[in-house]
């Protein structure tokens, strides 16, 4: 019976890249001079510190360029607030989000119920869903079905079995 695995993953090594870039970029680009503006990776976090929130924005604005450059989607970012930091300055903590939640999961398994053809199952299993079907074109027209629907996270389809 053919199956394949829902999964929300992001490449942490491009994410390392693009932050070198735009570090990179910060540090020579004329509008940013003497502001002070940073960004560091910390695991599954990156900080974003500026001179004020303006500057702040603008970082963030450097980070999605770079990010959407290698190829690294922007639904993986979980941006907090901004935040008043020492002396004046601005701060904001960026989360990124790798995996399928519990309520991502039930979202994408109830779709699935609603919107695949007959004889297309699906299962939750640890942070991926994992679909079954009779036929291989039921399940690459649930894969079509997926792509098109925003869930607000990335979704990548693996182990295409059949």
């Amino acid at each position: 019976m053919p199956t394949f695995d829902v999964v929300s993953q992001v490449d942490m090594q491009e994410v390392r890249n693009a932050v070198d870039q735009a570090s990179r970029e910060l540090t020579t680009r004329f509008d940013f001079k003497g502001t002070d503006s940073s960004i560091e990776l910390a695991d599954q976090e990156m900080t974003l510190r500026s001179a004020t929130e303006d500057r702040l924005k603008a970082v963030m604005q450097v980070l999605e360029e770079k990010l959407v450059r290698r190829k690294v989607s922007l639904k993986a970012l979980e941006p907090g607030k901004l935040e008043e930091a020492a002396k004046g300055t601005a701060r904001q903590v960026v989360k990124i989000k790798a995996g399928i939640g519990s309520d991502h999961a039930r979202a994408i398994n109830k779709f699935i119920k609603d919107n695949a053809p007959k004889g297309v199952a699906s299962s939750t299993q640890g942070d991926q869903v994992r679909v079954t079907g009779k036929k291989r074109d039921d399940l690459q027209a649930t894969i079509a079905a997926l792509r098109d629907h925003d869930f607000g996270i990335p979704l990548q389809f693996e182990n295409f079995r059949d």
